[in-house]
């Protein structure tokens, strides 16, 4: 048998008390076979079906007994057939006794490899365990499993046991719980695994339905220190599942040539610009690398002598507090460091280390170099995995951290720093309560639903269920979404209408609004906007009472690049919502403050007051959204300032009829302006307009006084 070659045996349990659910694992079971004919074409597959109403099996006929057991295929390479048997399972109608059948797919297995093929020797067992187990002639069921382990460990076998527990009464719950002590003997003297699963989308990815052989990619010393090291070896833990390749095949090979390949060799050829004809051999052709406006040539040998190639090793920086390492800081895969396995000093040593740190909530932070000569050194943090099981041996958990250039930094705005207006209230805030605990995927005293251990990828899944019907019927058409699958799409069709209330009551309390289709540059526009724009904005034309134009309600046709005369809101907001260079936002604000001053300056009697204060709303909008209140703050001060030495103090007091005042921290939270101080910069330009007033009078009666004397 080849190195990942694998031989399995279902063994289904077909009474009455499964017929419910025997359509889901019709399905499942079907998957299985169909992704072995993708992956693992030369796999082995055979069925053993209980709780039928007739009996066929070798065992029957050399020693009796095991009555009720059918053999529905011995064990051979998967085929097409194989997926047509199981999708028409037979029903049975006598109750199944999983001992007999599990004893009756380990002699179909013995038979088969005998004491070959260690390790590569599979049982799933799918059954609800719910029917009663036949006493032994000879001693207890307990000791009937553990001989039953004791062989299946003798051979190198393991098994994979699906309890299936839907929604139903149980009646046997004696029975059933007699059957559990049994499994989770089999659990803990063999290499055996049972899951329990309460619904079709956990059958559909309880079964392990295709077989990935572990393989380490470190393995070496973990160094503590100079004179500290322990023997590690690392595994992946999670590795995201690919789409198939599609490749490309001809069909030009003769239909009678039963070794051909149909595959198809593309070759390049890479020609001079100046002779089209000219073919440029390797040796003459070179990479170049762009730097500004040239192109640097770099020679291979060049290239590799440049490249970093640290020694392989794996080497501990320090410790640092959980707390300290953000969820979004992880990348890629997950791995998992465990001890040199049937190393005691190292597995002891390794405990002690994952203890220590789980009791201080402290983690690890590594340099790793996987292999020699690798070209890149990661830098990660390692989790303690503490075991809660007596024969599985501590471990860490390893996620890759971000170097600076990894990170990427958007400034959204707080929700705690928004004013009260802009935050739920009460109500809402309860409404939206409901609605997260309508939802909870792990509801007490239930199955958690949706769990990532169960849940298979619905567009892969559907994808093997496509090429299975497209490989008997090339022209068939693409069925519809299976409902299991959409219930891992979508949400839960029952439990929405059950909880109409509360969706409807999430209605009356929140004001929803037909998002309007746009256009594709205004959808690039939204795509640069902080999160919640839109609200914040129209939060403050209401305080402001003012109007503007949002800027992901139009879509410019030509880039604007100055603000003009006839429309100046409109072109800021365009030159804001640019997003082609960096440079527009600060000369769109510096633009608009120049022409706020010029309308201020060239008014005659306020004529054009009410323009600039649209320009200073547009503005100060704008650096609040952009992060920016400190350029808006600064300028409504020298402006203020301005005003009262060019005798313009009425535009001051046009502002501070508009509630036009400083940018605070609630809006903002890079701003230093605190509530109160805003507040009190409203009534300045008065309080300062009415001390001139009493100043000029002052002089105004001096003067009077002094031509009156004359």
């Amino acid at each position: 048998m080849a190195r990942n070659k694998e031989a399995v045996v279902l063994v289904i349990d077909v009474g009455p008390s499964m017929h419910s659910v025997l359509p889901e694992i019709e399905k499942v079971c079907s998957l299985l076979i169909q992704k072995k004919l993708v992956f693992s074409r030369y796999d082995e597959v055979g069925f053993v079906l209980f709780g039928t109403s007739d009996t066929k099996n070798e065992l029957t006929e050399e020693i009796g007994g095991y009555e009720h057991v059918t053999v529905l295929r011995n064990i051979k390479v998967v085929d097409d057939d194989l997926v047509d048997a199981l999708q028409n399972l037979p029903r049975g109608s006598f109750p199944g006794d999983f001992l007999d059948a599990i004893v009756v797919g380990m002699d179909m297995l013995i038979k088969k490899f005998g004491q070959t093929n260690k390790g590569k020797k599979r049982l799933c067992l799918i059954t609800n365990a719910a029917t009663p187990i036949k006493d032994p002639f000879e001693g207890t069921k307990e000791d009937q499993v553990n001989t039953i382990t004791t062989q299946m460990t003798a051979q190198g076998m393991k098994m994979d046991c699906v309890i299936v527990r839907m929604k139903q009464d149980w009646e046997n719950r004696r029975v059933m719980e007699e059957n559990d002590f049994l499994m989770s003997v089999f659990s803990n003297k063999s290499s055996s695994k049972v899951v329990y699963v309460e619904s079709p989308t956990s059958l559909l990815g309880a079964l392990r339905t295709r077989n990935i052989s572990p393989v380490t990619i470190f393995r070496g010393d973990f160094e503590i220190s100079t004179q500290l090291k322990i023997k590690v070896w690392v595994y992946k833990k999670t590795s995201e599942e690919k789409f198939p390749t599609l490749k490309k095949y001809s069909d030009k090979a003769p239909l009678t040539d039963k070794f051909a390949t149909h595959e198809i060799k593309v070759d390049y050829e890479y020609k001079s610009i100046e002779d089209p004809n000219k073919v440029v051999p390797p040796e003459e052709r070179i990479k170049g690398f762009r730097y500004g406006p040239q192109v640097v040539p770099i020679s291979p040998a060049e290239l590799e002598a440049v490249k970093f190639k640290p020694e392989k090793s794996v080497k501990l920086l320090g410790f640092t507090d959980a707390s300290n390492i953000m969820r979004h800081y992880y990348l890629k895969d997950v791995n998992i460091f465990i001890a040199e396995p049937g190393n005691k000093k190292a597995i002891l040593a390794l405990s002690a280390l994952a203890r220590a740190m789980k009791e201080m909530n402290k983690v690890a932070i590594v340099r790793c170099v996987w292999r020699q000569g690798q070209a890149n050194v990661v830098v990660g943090v390692l989790t303690p995995n503490v075991s809660d099981k007596d024969n599985t041996p501590d471990s860490f958990y390893f996620n890759i951290l971000p170097f600076a250039e990894d990170v990427r930094e958007f400034q959204f705005p707080s929700f705690s720093n928004l004013p009260s207006s802009m935050q739920p209230n009460e109500k809402q805030q309860e409404a939206a309560d409901k609605l997260v605990q309508m939802l909870d995927l792990a509801p007490p005293g239930k199955q958690e639903l949706l769990p990532p251990d169960f849940t298979p990828n619905p567009v892969l899944e559907r994808y093997y269920r496509y090429l299975d019907l497209k490989s008997k019927d090339p022209d068939a058409a693409v069925p519809p979404l299976d409902e299991t699958l959409r219930k891992i799409t979508e949400p839960d069709v029952e439990l929405l209408s059950q909880n109409k209330s509360i969706i409807e009551e999430l209605h009356r309390y929140f004001e929803l609004k037909e998002n309007p289709k746009l256009k594709k540059s205004t959808r690039r526009i939204m795509k640069g906007r902080p999160s919640g724009s839109d609200e914040e904005k129209e939060e403050f034309d209401k305080g402001a009472d003012a109007k503007a134009i949002d800027s992901t309600e139009y879509s410019s046709k030509t880039k604007v690049e100055k603000i003009g005369d006839v429309n100046p809101v409109k072109d800021f907001e365009e030159m804001m919502s640019r997003r082609d260079n960096p440079k527009w936002i600060n000369k769109a604000i510096q633009d608009m403050k120049n022409r706020i001053f010029d309308l201020v300056e060239n008014s005659c009697e306020g004529d054009t007051y009410n323009k600039a204060l649209e320009c200073l709303v547009a503005l100060r909008k704008g650096c609040i959204l952009e992060q920016e209140p400190k350029q808006f703050n600064d300028f409504l001060c020298h402006l203020c300032k301005f005003c009262q030495e060019k005798d313009l103090r009425s535009f001051c007091q046009y502002l501070t009829s508009h509630e036009i005042t400083l940018i605070t921290k609630s809006e903002a939270p890079d701003s230093d302006i605190p509530e109160h101080e805003a507040r009190s910069f409203m009534v300045k330009p008065e309080l300062d307009s009415e001390n001139v007033k009493s100043e000029a009078k002052e002089e105004n009666d001096i003067m009077s006084i002094y031509l009156g004397g004359k």
